[in-house]
């Protein structure tokens, strides 16, 4: 579909759901639909639709509404206070998606204080409040919701580029086996990540090597889980890193943390664990998602299963990525295509079963190849300078040859 959306469809007054999504077209921008008179409103979803301004505040004042996602637009201003719910330092809604939007002024306390709803309210550019050092993580999503100008002040994960929490970067590998507990696989170790606990959140590794955010419930089964473990039986030899795969319902975005700076291959395993290859319902399941990796688009509507041949078959692929910084971002989003009730509902959106990164330079020397072979060449310019200034001054015995040649022709004139 393209947008702008229409404003006639306001005139659907006894409507309980409402979802559009990743809208295309020409028009770059939106203004908020005039949602006014729908009172009845279960679940809204604007997710991607290129909508700017505010969010009105009549939004917080439907009293039905349960479901709120208006993720990745351009919205700008303050989240209403409509939304809280009064007396309770809490939202209204049980679950609220605002995350990759403009949003700025202060984070609301009643947000930052609600470990009930599930709440993401990421990328965006609050200007407070100070938040201590035990927010990071949390069950409210805010990782990178904090403006640059706060930088100085501001907590590491609220950061934009979530600079390295210990100082300086040491690492310069990951391995993780995601939706799973910790595994040995092609001579290395595979990190435990099995938590399970929230559909939208902000999770970090123990030792803040790795962490993930995830965005989104899936609707029709919101208490689904968001990790898959297999029942069938899978064909590759090496069959444990594909035996399990975390899930999300619109975004998921690990993260290497505290990565020493240099050029990486980052290898992504997949295997299609929920659906089947034995021509019932179940194996009309069709998943897509899009794969970026810092910043970057990489595949646009990944398919497993088209790639792999089947359900039930792992493979990987294989990227290559900088980090400048100290942080590797990879993402994976679900732009509303393909099925999303087979082989039951709410099975669709991203899925991964292991992600390995390593370096593609030397970390015992701690420089890139072409660092390396700059500096080599820096240093027999500057030894080549150094040896003919200590010639022209006769400290290698030139000056001194010279010399003699000199008297020696002073004497046969």
């Amino acid at each position: 579909m393209e947008g702008p959306i229409p404003s006639t469809i306001s005139q659907l007054k006894n409507l309980s759901e409402l979802l559009i999504s990743d809208l295309s077209g020409p028009t770059p921008t939106t203004q908020f639909p005039n949602l006014d008179d729908m009172k009845m409103l279960k679940t809204l979803v604007m997710r991607n639709c290129s909508i700017t301004g505010r969010i009105p505040e009549y939004i917080g004042n439907i009293e039905t509404l349960k479901l709120l996602d208006l993720s990745f637009n351009r919205l700008t201003g303050k989240i209403p206070d409509t939304f809280e719910e009064k007396g309770k330092e809490r939202t209204k809604l049980d679950n609220m998606f605002l995350t990759n939007n403009s949003l700025t002024g202060e984070v609301p306390s009643w947000i930052t204080s609600d470990d009930e709803n599930n709440i993401d309210v990421s990328y965006n550019n609050f200007t407070g409040p100070f938040i201590d050092s035990g927010f990071c993580p949390s069950r409210v999503n805010l990782v990178s919701s904090y403006a640059s100008s706060t930088r100085s002040t501001t907590l590491w994960c609220l950061q934009k580029d979530l600079p390295c929490n210990s100082g300086k970067p040491e690492y310069y590998s990951l391995y993780i086996n995601c939706g799973g507990e910790r595994v040995h696989f092609q001579g290395q170790i595979y990190e435990k990540d099995s938590n399970d606990k929230a559909p939208s959140q902000f999770f970090v590794e123990t030792s803040d090597k790795w962490a993930y955010s995830s965005t989104g419930v899936f609707i029709g089964k919101e208490k689904s889980s968001y990790v898959a473990k297999n029942t069938s039986s899978l064909i590759p030899e090496d069959v444990l890193i594909y035996q399990t795969a975390r899930l999300a319902p619109i975004s998921l975005k690990y993260y290497g943390l505290c990565l020493r700076k240099g050029h990486y291959k980052v290898r992504l395993y997949f295997a299609e664990i929920m659906f089947f290859n034995n021509h019932t319902f179940g194996s009309l399941g069709k998943r897509l998602f899009d794969i970026s990796i810092q910043g970057t688009v990489v595949r646009n509507d990944f398919n497993i299963m088209e790639e792999a041949g089947g359900a039930s078959k792992g493979i990987y692929e294989d990227f290559d990525a900088t980090v400048d910084g100290s942080t590797l971002e990879i993402h994976l989003y679900w732009s509303g295509k393909g099925t999303n009730s087979v082989p039951n509902k709410g099975v669709y959106g991203p899925l991964i079963s292991a992600i390995a990164v390593t370096p593609k330079f030397d970390p015992n020397l701690g420089l890139s190849v072409g660092a390396i072979i700059g500096i080599v060449i820096a240093s027999c310019v500057v030894l080549a300078l150094i040896l003919g200034l200590l010639r022209m001054k006769g400290y290698l015995g030139g000056k001194g040859i010279e010399d003699k040649g000199e008297i020696n022709h002073a004497r046969n004139l």
